[in-house]
């Protein structure tokens, strides 16, 4: 029995698995930052409405909507509760949501 160039498929196999192993993680990686701008675009669209939540719900979520866009998200949901802002933002299939208010003591 001839094993000469056994080496070369392994090889090969080897190769194929890291490289599907490191496509892999470049996709779970890439949702994990997705998921991180989502959140953040939450954050500041909940603070930015909250800001604005003297003038009411529409002024409030307005200014959500406009600093979601601006952070390539779009805006789900958003209520005001209160003076609590609750926005909820997508950004593909991946969504966050923030609530901001004043500070109880």
């Amino acid at each position: 029995m001839n094993d000469r160039g056994a080496a070369t498929i392994y090889a090969a196999g080897a190769g194929l698995f890291l490289m599907l192993a490191g496509l892999a993680v470049t996709l779970k990686a890439g949702d994990l930052v997705t998921a991180a701008q989502a959140q953040t675009a939450a954050d500041l669209s909940a603070l930015a409405g909250a800001a604005r939540a003297t003038s009411g719900e529409t002024y409030a979520c307005a200014c959500a909507n406009d600093i979601a866009g601006r952070n390539g998200a779009s805006v789900a949901s958003c209520s005001l509760h209160g003076w609590d802002l609750t926005v909820t933002v997508r950004i593909g299939a991946i969504t966050a949501t923030a609530k901001a208010g004043p500070v109880r003591g």
